[in-house]
């Protein structure tokens, strides 16, 4: 059975409704949903260890007598990388050492400028204490998580990572341990669901609370995260994942429809979209897609995630699809095109971007170095892809010498008493020598 895209023409007087539409995706759980994680929230949060145990018991019917019994030992996680696979501990460590190089670029360091008078202006960077990483488990697990989220923390310079991690029925999954030991992660829990979110963000007497979560999960998870945000920091509420593909029709379509099974794979809730102005192209991808289709392990997932919202986009030329990817703002951009250094400067709103027809998604999910923990459902607008000033604070730090106190004064009170905060003046007229009381 052939698959049948959504087709869209950028040039319709109705596209912009269309693509809205296509697009919308929300994220808010239902009040079912946030009525039981608000139940698991406060409960762990009054009973602590003895709640953690309980819901572990009762959603991943893991039985045990306390907290101590979910948690995993160092020795644990270093004999999975021991036992692993060469193949597979060498993609791992090929893939943290990336990481971890191009994470290194992005460190901040403090810095201070001095006036001629001695007073001195700047910022104090300083990282997190400690941080707690949500690691999927149970239908969804994924090694390549742990490094892209511990590794950027690490090199923040966190002091500690708490990481927990769903179990069903106590099946561990090994390579996740193995990331986990290689990511030199401090403490791990077999605990997962919102019961793992309200022991990171409120602490018990086993599980230490922390400063800021990250980490993706299922509905639960992203619930309880905007619920103890505030509480502590959060990196996203995660969507779907999304690809959105601009080739200019020289690549080879067989190339283009599996970039697009490779986001449509993780589930049916996944969007996968391509861009170009040459129809021809988008019929040869669409033979593609019918004849791959059939070899594909997750066929069911690809072919329902590209059917309820895979697209096709027919625009005049590529400056036409790049204000289309600035509608879209997608998580994953791929320009698959001849000069793609001239289309970037075309693009403003994109969590990552790959470059040219070599640069597949997929490279990037696992060793090209960029974090692959992504702004989804539009957020691209307004943020970024996590990264180590995640993990870092800025503390502005202000040194003024007696000169400049004095000639800040006058300023800081004419605006202090026109808001009528009468004290705020007073303060900054009592170091001005020359003030006339």
């Amino acid at each position: 059975m052939a698959l049948i895209l959504k087709t869209l023409d950028a040039d319709a007087p109705d596209f912009a409704s269309e693509l809205r539409t296509a697009l919308a995706w929300d994220t808010l759980s239902s009040p079912e949903i946030e009525k039981r994680v608000n139940e698991i929230l406060q409960d762990v949060k009054k009973r602590g260890d003895e709640a953690v145990v309980h819901w572990t018991r009762t959603f991943d019917k893991v039985d045990v007598a306390s907290v101590a019994g979910l948690k995993i030992s160092p020795d644990r996680m270093q004999a999975s990388l021991r036992n692993l696979p060469a193949a597979q501990a060498d993609a791992l460590r090929t893939s943290a050492e990336r990481i971890r190089r191009y994470h290194e670029k992005q460190l901040q360091v403090s810095w201070r400028y001095t006036d001629a008078d001695g007073s001195s202006f700047g910022q104090q960077i300083t990282p997190l204490d400690r941080v707690g990483m949500y690691v999927p488990g149970g239908k969804a697990s994924y090694p390549s998580t742990v490094l892209m989220d511990a590794i950027p923390a690490k090199v923040a310079g966190v002091k500690e990572i708490i990481a927990t991690l769903p179990t069903p029925n106590g099946v561990v999954n090994e390579l996740v341990l193995a990331a986990l030991a290689l990511a030199e992660i401090d403490q791990v829990f077999t605990v997962g669901g919102a019961q793992a979110i309200a022991a990171l963000a409120y602490g018990t007497a086993t599980i230490p609370a922390v400063d800021k979560i990250v980490g993706p999960g299922n509905i639960y998870v992203a619930t309880a995260k905007k619920a103890v945000f505030g509480q502590v920091g959060i990196d996203m509420v995660a969507g779907p994942s999304e690809i959105l593909v601009i080739c200019d029709g020289q690549t080879d379509p067989d190339w283009i429809a599996m970039d697009l099974f490779s986001q449509a794979e993780h589930d049916e809730d996944a969007q996968s979209i391509l861009v170009c102005p040459d129809a021809g192209f988008l019929g040869k991808v669409q033979a593609s897609m019918d004849r791959l289709l059939p070899g594909m392990e997750r066929s069911a997932i690809i072919a329902s995630s590209l059917a309820r919202r895979g697209m096709f986009i027919k625009v005049k030329d590529l400056a036409a699809a790049a204000a289309v990817c600035n509608l879209v703002a997608p998580e994953h951009l791929e320009l698959s095109v001849a000069d793609p250094e001239a289309l970037l400067p075309l693009i403003r709103h994109a969590g990552a971007i790959f470059m040219g027809r070599y640069t597949s998604e997929a490279l990037g999910d696992y060793c090209a170095g960029p974090s692959h923990v992504l702004p989804t459902s539009g957020t691209a607008r307004f943020s970024s892809a996590l990264g180590v000033y995640d993990f870092q604070k800025r503390s502005s730090v202000i040194y003024c010498s007696a000169d400049t106190a004095g000639q800040l004064a006058k300023p800081t009170s004419v605006l202090a008493r026109a808001e009528s905060l009468t004290a705020h003046a007073r303060s900054a007229e009592l170091r001005d020598k020359h003030w006339k009381f």
